[in-house]
């Protein structure tokens, strides 16, 4: 694959995508640091967002839904002598036992399994059960940092000490940082304050990589993130899109042009018609989204075809969850 300065793919040696040895540094250098850090919280808080703005770039979808997030995503970014690999992770589900809520909260589990820091998300101001649940799970001696997002959504900042108070007595925290991930300010000071948890050793990717994430992987949730925003909470979020096609071909203008076919898979015959529209105008406009974006972030033509399909009960079939690619 030619790829981009946008993205990056890495494949190990069995050829399974985004699953390299991060704990190999790819070379000793005197003076560097390179770490690991879990970003973990409950479904919609933020984290996405918060890696899309550590990265500097657009690895993780978003949306208003929760539970958008499904897989382990990594962010790379890489200032000075420092890298940091940050680990996007679902939000843990604590409602609904089905297979694909199992497939999530196992990936949340691996990922906080072997890292150097983590990064805590809550709302300020906020403390709920589910917020419990994942607390419960870090472990004791991994630094950890209390994330409290969406500070500008809090009107009265007084009210932030008192609550910051009763957080110190639920976990040892590193430290507290009030802050959004919508601010440059509040995103660069975070920076500082996780490079120091950083070990010093080798960098794990080059310099120029952005995430272990393939292009047909990024492809996929685009599409997802485009079906989410247009349905609203009419589709149910178990809805999930396959790519049937990728294929990679010279453009005589654009230099680079991708050929996608990816169906999105429903669980019922009236959600295929939700997602398709009248006449097919929210499939197009879904389409058309995706595309746009596509192409701004890979820097390329792109051509892409949807088709709707119904699964019904996919989400609590083991043996599918696992063929439509969750772990």
């Amino acid at each position: 694959m030619n790829a981009t300065k946008n993205v990056a793919k890495i494949v190990d040696s069995t050829g399974t995508e985004g699953q390299k040895s991060l704990k190999i540094p790819v070379e000793d250098a005197p003076g560097q640091r390179c770490g690991l850090v879990a970003i973990v919280g409950k479904p919609n808080v933020g984290k996405s967002t918060l890696l899309n703005a550590l990265v500097g770039q657009k690895i993780s979808i978003t949306s208003r839904k929760a539970q958008t997030t499904r897989h382990r995503i990594t962010g790379i970014c890489t200032r000075g002598a420092s890298q940091f690999v940050f680990v996007d992770t679902p939000g843990f589900q604590t409602h609904h036992n089905t297979a694909l809520n199992r497939s999530l909260n196992k990936t949340v589990l691996g990922a906080v399994g072997d890292v150097d820091l983590v990064l805590f998300v809550v709302e300020a101001g906020s403390f709920t059960l589910a917020d419990a649940k994942v607390l419960s799970l870090l472990k004791e001696g991994v630094p950890t940092l209390l994330i409290a997002n969406k500070l500008d959504n809090v009107h009265r900042r007084a009210e932030i000490a008192p609550w910051l108070q009763t957080m110190q007595t639920r976990h040892a925290f590193a430290e507290f940082v009030p802050m959004s991930a919508k601010n440059a300010k509040d995103i660069e000071r975070l920076f500082g304050i996780c490079e120091k948890f950083l070990p010093e050793q080798g960098w794990f990717y080059g310099e120029d990589e952005l995430t272990d994430r393939s292009e047909k992987f990024l492809a996929s949730e685009i599409v997802r993130e485009k079906l989410f925003r247009f349905t609203g909470d009419e589709l149910p979020y178990t809805s999930t899109v396959i790519i049937d096609k990728f294929d990679e071909e010279p453009s005589p203008k654009a230099g680079r042009m991708l050929r996608i076919a990816a169906t999105i898979v429903v669980e019922r015959d009236g959600h295929k018609a939700m997602v398709i529209g009248d006449k097919g105008e929210r499939l197009k406009r879904i389409g058309t989204e995706a595309r746009q974006e596509l192409e701004k972030l890979m820097d390329c033509k792109v051509f892409i075809e949807l088709w709707v399909k119904v699964r019904s009960g996919w989400a609590d079939d083991e043996a599918r969850v696992r063929s439509f690619g969750y772990e």
